[in-house]
């Protein structure tokens, strides 16, 4: 800091100052034992050294620090743009020696770990972590945009306790206790564009229906108030990689709640049990195949081909419990059933080969009568299964296991 020497003797000494007189109605004499507060008048010669200039501090101020050094440094800490922070490194360096500003060392810090990371990333890039990782995170985006993040098996409880309309959020609950739905299956829609409400609906309906015997193997063990929901993305979270359709079950009264698990796969019943059920799903899955056309006289050709088809079914089903060793207890009515089950492929097989729709009536009703679901009761009670037949509506599709046939007048649905 500079200051100025005091006047030296071949320096012009400054004229003593000049005391006004006091102004008051008394005039005062000046006192010269005090110091004057007045202001002394400026010297009319040039002084040797200009004096402080305004905003001037008397303290020296630091050398400010490259703002290009800082952002080298934080670019190569995060190890994000690593090239970026290379180059502005580099920058820094130069603008420090020309400026001579601060922050050399954090520019060649940055640089530095800059280069580290293009290392890095090229090393990823040639071993393919760096797709593996992007897929990563791009899967984890979808799992957190997918239908609420709801697993098979988990229950729920919608906000306003309805299954239907628009839903931004559910509370996972116990199955043990009272909840509005039950998640038992769910699968992904074909990348793309947003395919509308309407395809998006009909895919649901189509394959959640064709998921529910694979989580609730014994229908009968489902109650006849519940039916299957699902929930569906709309246009706005399918931009978001939300493409699930997630399949429900739950109450058909919206004042209803579900309790209890729906659960009864391999996870839940024993291998007695799931031999019976896989060997009944042959003929339902078969029966479900019924013709469009109600009445056998609108359709005798599509009749004798699903009737074959049942007849078939019942030769697998047959194998199926055949080759199974059942318990002791529960032998002697399996070995029932599986005789009903070879007089009924009589039936059907002469059904299919009828010439006429009197004839495949006669045999049609032969065999339903042999596939009776009352006949399955003991064998049920025997394997600790559901022994009350569901109910199901003569049209539509809309109860769980519904396997209602196509023969018209004397048709029974069959679900054994």
């Amino acid at each position: 800091m500079a200051i100025p020497p005091p006047p030296g003797p071949e320096q012009p000494q400054p004229h003593p100052p000049q005391h006004p007189q006091a102004q008051g109605p008394y005039p005062q004499p000046p006192n010269p034992s005090y110091p004057s507060y007045a202001q002394p008048p400026s010297p009319s010669y040039p002084t040797p050294y200009a004096p402080w200039g305004q905003g001037y501090s008397p303290y020296n101020r630091p050398t400010p620090v490259n703002g290009v050094a800082i952002a080298s440094l934080v670019l190569g800490i995060l190890c994000f743009l690593p090239g970026l922070g290379l180059v502005l490194g580099i920058v820094a360096l130069a603008q420090i020696r020309r400026k001579g500003e601060r922050g050399k060392g954090m520019a060649v810090s940055g640089a530095a770990l800059s280069t580290v990371g293009l290392v890095l990333w090229a090393l990823l890039l040639a071993n393919g972590g760096l797709s593996s990782a992007w897929d990563g995170f791009k899967d984890a985006a979808k799992e957190n945009n997918s239908t609420f993040s709801l697993a098979k098996g988990d229950c729920f409880d919608a906000p306003d306790g309805s299954l239907e309309g628009l839903a931004y959020d559910v509370d996972t609950v116990p199955c043990s206790g009272a909840h509005d739905g039950e998640v038992f299956a769910s699968f992904q829609l074909p990348a793309g564009s947003f395919p509308g409400d309407d395809r998006v609906t009909e895919a649901a309906d189509e394959k959640c229906y064709a998921l529910e015997d694979s989580y609730a193997m014994d229908a009968w063990a489902v109650p006849g108030d519940v039916d299957v929901y699902y929930l569906t993305p709309t246009s706005e979270s399918w931009r978001l990689g939300d493409h699930e359709v997630t399949c429900v079950f739950g109450n058909i009264d919206a004042n209803a709640s579900l309790t209890g698990s729906l659960r009864n796969d391999e996870t839940t019943l024993d291998a007695d049990q799931l031999a019976y059920l896989k060997g009944a799903h042959v003929l339902n899955a078969a029966m479900d195949l019924a013709p469009e056309a109600e009445y056998v006289e609108d359709d005798l050709p599509g009749h004798k081909e699903w009737a074959r088809k049942v007849a078939d079914a019942l030769v697998e089903q047959t194998r199926l419990l055949g080759e199974h060793r059942f318990a002791a207890a529960a032998a002697p009515s399996v070995a029932a059933l599986v005789e009903d089950l070879a007089r009924a492929r009589v039936e059907w097989s002469r059904a299919a080969d009828a010439t006429d729709v009197d004839l495949f009536y006669d045999h049609y009703d032969a065999g339903g009568e042999l596939l009776d679901p009352d006949r399955t009761v003991t064998v049920r009670r025997a394997l600790g299964l559901a022994t009350t037949p569901p109910t199901y509506e003569q049209e539509g599709g809309g109860g769980s296991g519904d396997t209602s046939g196509g023969a018209g007048e004397g048709d029974t649905g069959i679900e054994v």
